[in-house]
């Protein structure tokens, strides 16, 4: 296995806004706490040492050890849960939407990068304690989003009616997913290590929350990792003068509005990734997850009969806070009210939309956690890896857009030039002589002059692109070569983390492959990590 390190910026698969977050770009300062490099976490565990009390600690552990009753816990994980409970213990986290069989390969990135910060952190800061944290977005309703995975250019989709929170879905259905997904790997190994795991998943669990719990457990078990399920009475009682600040003071849409309107003065170039509401919480009861919207004096649930007055939604706050759903601007809150955390990793949307936030949590006095986006990657397989060699394509080239791929290529190994840049120079500089006639004698020429200019210019831009599509057809199967390679290195000329499943590289490593994204994987470098197996 070889292990190369390109700059994030050099891919052309992240945001100018991740990639001037990522080279700590001044004016995005004043956005996030503490800078994700070792030398941050120092002030990290200092402040929130003091902000995360025992009693909180507590309500955690309590509410670790029901929700792990029914899991095979290794020894790690159970070692992990217990240390929730010291005052020198704190956590890295990540989340993610409960998608079937893991969903996208990042899924597997995202939780290395905890895990391996984890260690690192370990060895930095001895006298503490760092557990990696998975927390399950089962109170998500987007069903159309994780209902399905890829495999080797099928798609496997669960189809059902679905409403309400993911995680309370009933698994009916799936053995019929099983059954063609069984059909397709073969009967090999590692085939039915991958059946064995959707089947003891999703076919001996009764709903989506459960099932992805044994499934993430499975494979990360021995490295300790602990998975945190939000809908929860316990841990919701602790969100509850939060959610009454948001819904009655709306403090979250106008601090996070404030910082949209910075964002925006910064860059242009900055989308906008989430936009706050008047009320950030959804009704969580019966099969429903419906925005709660305040009209005319009351507190509606959406699309029900359900309504409220004051007095009413604090009571049922108070009593029932476990019916009340952070969306994607309350969620990150709740998480730092619950955990003893440090650090949140997550892939560049998402931390885009977290670099709205610290407002908010400086107006909530909750502690903002340092920031990471996740690791990427993309395996290249020995074959592809020898294609490229041949081909002369180096790694930054790789993820070139096809077409300047293709074009670049056919410049370098046409047997003519195809780059007209000596040509254009030679005209510009015949028409600074024109530019000095004109002023000489009439300077209403210099429009003219000008306007020919630039016609010649088109004109010898035409002939390049002409000549650059003659060669392309001269050198089809060098350009069909070129093109069916990159499809397979970058499916739907996508990252490869974003398209594929675990389930293809596990049947062709088996258990070859967590062992080596563990190893390639470092969360701190802030690179894109090309992994060549050998």
């Amino acid at each position: 296995m070889d292990i190369d390190c390109l700059p994030i910026a050099k891919t052309g698969y992240f945001s100018k806004l991740i990639c001037d977050y990522i080279a700590a770009d001044n004016d995005l300062k004043p956005l996030y706490n503490r800078f994700p490099d070792v030398k941050g976490f120092k002030g990290q565990i200092e402040e929130k040492g003091k902000h995360f009390t025992q009693a909180q600690r507590d309500v955690l552990f309590n509410a670790m050890t029901v929700q792990y009753q029914k899991t095979d816990t290794s020894k790690k994980t159970t070692a992990n849960i217990e240390l929730l409970k010291e005052q020198n213990t704190f956590t890295i986290v990540t989340g993610h939407q409960l998608n079937l069989f893991t969903g996208p390969l990042y899924f597997l990135y995202k939780i290395i990068s905890t895990i391996n910060l984890t260690e690192q952190l370990k060895k930095e800061y001895p006298e503490n304690n760092f557990v990696p944290i998975y927390w399950m977005a089962t109170e998500d309703h987007d069903f159309d989003e994780i209902n399905y995975f890829n495999f080797k250019g099928l798609k496997f989709q669960w189809n059902k009616d679905a409403s309400g929170a993911v995680g309370h879905l009933p698994t009916e259905g799936l053995d019929e997913v099983f059954n063609l997904f069984s059909k397709t790997i073969g009967d090999s190994k590692n085939a039915n290590v991958l059946k064995r795991l959707f089947e003891n998943a999703y076919l001996k669990h009764d709903n989506l929350t459960d099932a992805t719990r044994y499934l993430a457990n499975e494979i990360f078990k021995d490295y300790g990792l602990v998975i945190v399920d939000g809908d929860d009475v316990n841990l919701k009682k602790l969100l509850v003068p939060y959610m009454k600040k948001d819904i009655f003071e709306q403090t979250a849409i106008k601090k996070v509005l404030e910082t949209i309107q910075k964002i925006e003065q910064i860059s242009s170039d900055y989308p906008v990734q989430v936009n706050p509401r008047e009320i950030n919480y959804f009704y969580l009861k019966d099969g429903i997850r419906e925005r709660i919207i305040e009209s005319k004096g009351a507190y509606v649930v959406n699309d029900t009969s359900i309504s409220f007055t004051k007095d009413e939604l604090i009571d049922e706050m108070d009593i029932f806070p476990e019916r009340f759903s952070p969306n994607v601007i309350a969620r990150p809150l709740y998480q730092e009210v619950i955990l003893p955390n440090l650090c949140y990793i997550g892939g560049g949307g998402e931390i885009a939309y977290w670099l709205e936030l610290k407002s908010a949590f400086e107006a909530m006095d909750v502690p903002f956690p340092i920031l990471l986006v996740r690791n990427s990657a993309v395996i290249i397989t020995e074959k592809q890896a020898d294609k490229l060699e041949r081909m002369n394509i180096s790694k930054i080239d790789m993820f070139l857009k096809q077409n300047s791929l293709i074009n670049k290529k056919i410049r370098e190994i046409s047997n003519i030039d195809i780059d007209f840049s000596p040509q254009k120079k030679l005209l510009e500089e015949q028409f600074k002589e024109m530019y000095v006639l004109a002023e000489k004698t009439d300077k209403s020429f210099l429009g003219a002059v000008k306007a020919q200019e630039v016609k010649q210019k088109k004109g010898l831009d035409a002939l390049e692109k002409r000549l650059l599509q003659a060669q392309k057809r001269k050198l089809k199967d060098h350009v069909v070569r070129m093109t069916e390679l990159q499809n397979e290195i970058f499916p739907n000329q996508s990252l490869q983390e974003r398209q594929l499943n675990f389930s293809e590289f596990y049947l062709a490593y088996g258990e070859d492959l967590i062992p080596t994204l563990f190893e390639a994987l470092q969360p701190l470098e802030l690179n894109f990590t090309v992994i060549t197996q050998k």
